[in-house]
């Protein structure tokens, strides 16, 4: 089953300015602001204190023995204040902080409302309905720099514009705390004027709803606005926190709304405004679109007169990428890593690398010695680690832009069988900070990105019993830039494992085995140590017997990808086919 926050992130992104927003006294009660029942109980304890008793431990209990009824917020505002200008005064320092209030920053707005007015200040919400008096959301949205349309009385709504033409429109049904019209007993909530009716009719029928902090006990009059709404164009989404009354569960039958269990406001729409700034940011289009960069690429690639222009182009497009990458979205601190923030930043750093990587495909496999140069100067860059504080998963994901970007290079490389640049590419020299610098097969696969070979990326969402997680990850994501070049997905999958096995041999060539003792060998495991056992044997039978037949003309040994000599390259072969059964419990 599909989150319905997720959905609901998918709507809205792909829906901008489509979904209303409806929200009741429970959005505003973490700024302090309290709720129609909270109101009635501290004018319960106000009321005891004229009669010159205390009904504390239990007001409720107290007002029924006393007045032989239950209380009832509508019941004693009436009594209480008997015209609308008497109850707006009196229920005025509910709203508005006092000297004490504003020294603690209460009854200021929520991270819910912040949200909410972030969502509108990139055009995703544009209509915001809400039963509150208080102004928390006209000051979040103006800290936006949205300057909202705001509809609290019937003349206002008479005179205002078509809901097309406003940026930002905040519907308060029951008015505002400062005018004197304000709505609060049963009697005022059970109807509307005609033109209110109308002008909620065509909300509800032409917009999806988001409903979070509204019990609908209290509101007859909305209540009705939304039963009468026999459209399903879009889908309605109610946020619930506890249990939901009848009033409410009705509404959700009637407009099959899809219930979300929440913590609270203030996570759900901070949740929300992520996860449509992050699919949003998957959406946008490159400066550079991938089709043009990957025709000039092609169109400079044969021609040496051009290499100026390629080299440009690469590092251009590797350039954005760092500035991207560099911006407080990429933060080592704040955010802890979960299942949620784990994926969603691979996501962001492939969708960013989007460009690049269909660049490196059709580079790798068309690639010509003259053109080593750039392609290992792109991947020194993005390997480079700029954070060196933080969160340690943070700072070790860093380098993945340029782990996907060497599997790019290998990948089209392996496929066109230019081994000698694999060679060059596995021993790239990456620059480490205060350390001597390594060669790109010793830091950049998945396993050796991280301090725990790897494992740390079961948490990515959908890899929580893979082996080799992030191998699979990268394996299925760059599937879509090859297709052009190898059409079936056995024959790539088949690429993907060799270049995994050519991995492991430069590794074991390459570094000092000698530390690990009688536990030794050791290499970056890829998927074909743990499974795709056909393909392995597949792969090692072909370098076997090409070392076998073609001895020192062999390809594997011309490329010096793991031995100088075809005795030195069985040796290492040999190596790895002992590493290999040891990974059950490596």
């Amino acid at each position: 089953m599909i989150d319905p926050v997720h959905s609901l992130a998918f709507s809205i992104q792909a829906n901008p300015g489509i979904y209303a927003v409806l929200v009741g006294s429970g959005v505003s009660r973490a700024a302090k602001i309290p709720t129609g029942w909270e109101i009635t109980l501290d004018l319960i304890r106000k009321l005891a204190v004229l009669h010159k008793e205390n009904c504390e431990p239990d007001p409720e209990r107290w007002y029924r023995d006393k007045f032989d009824k239950e209380a009832d917020y509508s019941d004693l505002l009436d009594a209480l204040a008997k015209t609308r200008t008497e109850r707006q005064q009196l229920l005025r320092s509910y709203w508005e902080p006092n000297d004490q209030e504003r020294e603690e920053g209460v009854k200021r707005p929520t991270a819910a409302h912040k949200a909410i007015a972030v969502l509108a200040a990139r055009d995703f919400i544009k209509v915001i309905i809400t039963t509150n008096f208080d102004r928390l959301l006209e000051s979040a949205l103006r800290d936006q720099g949205v300057e909202p349309t705001i509809l609290s009385s019937l003349d206002q709504v008479r005179g205002a514009p078509p809901l097309i033409h406003t940026r930002c429109c905040v519907i308060k049904l029951h008015g505002d705390y400062l005018d004197t019209r304000i709505l609060n007993t049963s009697s005022e909530l059970d109807h509307y004027p005609q033109e209110f009716d109308d002008f909620l009719d065509r909300i509800f029928d032409e917009f999806g709803l988001v409903i979070c902090g509204w019990s609908a006990e209290w509101d007859g009059a909305l209540r009705s606005a939304i039963n009468r709404t026999p459209s399903r164009r879009f889908t309605t989404y109610w946020a619930a926190h506890g249990t939901l009354g009848d009033e409410a569960q009705q509404l959700i039958n009637h407009r099959s709304a899809h219930v979300i269990r929440i913590e609270d406001a203030d996570t759900f729409f901070t949740t929300i405004q992520q996860h449509v700034e992050s699919i949003d940011e998957f959406s946008r289009p490159h400066p550079l679109s991938m089709e043009a960069a990957v025709a000039s690429l092609k169109r400079y690639i044969p021609e040496p007169r051009y290499r100026i222009q390629l080299s440009d182009l690469v590092e251009k497009t590797v350039g954005r990428i760092i500035e991207t990458v560099s911006g407080n979205d990429f933060s080592a601190d704040g955010q802890t890593p979960n299942t949620g923030s784990v994926t969603v930043r691979v996501l962001r750093y492939e969708a960013i690398c989007s460009t690049l990587l269909a660049m490196a495909a059709v580079g790798g496999f068309w690639m010509e010695e003259d053109h080593y140069s750039v392609w290992q100067r792109a991947l020194e860059r993005l390997a480079f680690n700029r954070l060196i504080s933080g969160n340690t998963l943070w700072l070790e994901l860093q380098r993945y832009p340029a782990t996907i970007l060497f599997y790019t290079l290998g990948l089209g490389a392996v496929e066109s069988n230019r081994l000698r640049f694999v060679e060059h590419l596995l021993g790239t020299k990456i620059r480490k900070q205060y350390e001597n610098d390594v060669s790109a097969v010793e830091i950049l696969p998945p396993s050796c990105l991280f301090a725990r070979g790897g494992q740390e990326m079961r948490i990515l969402a959908g890899k929580e019993q893979h082996y080799a997680p992030l191998n699979d990850k990268i394996h299925d994501m760059l599937y879509q830039h090859f297709q052009h070049i190898t059409p079936h997905k056995d024959k790539y999958t088949l690429t993907f494992d060799k270049f995994e096995i050519f991995i492991a041999l430069n590794y074991i060539y390459r570094t000092d085995q000698s530390y690990l003792g009688d536990r030794g060998p050791w290499a970056p495991p890829g998927i074909f140590a743990v499974s795709r056992n056909q393909n392995r044997d597949r792969i090692m039978k072909e370098i076997e017997q090409s070392l076998l037949e073609d001895q020192n003309d062999s390809p594997f040994v011309k490329s010096d990808i793991f031995g100088k000599s075809t005795e030195n390259c069985f040796q290492i072969v040999k190596q790895l086919q002992e590493f290999i059964p040891k990974l059950g419990w490596w």
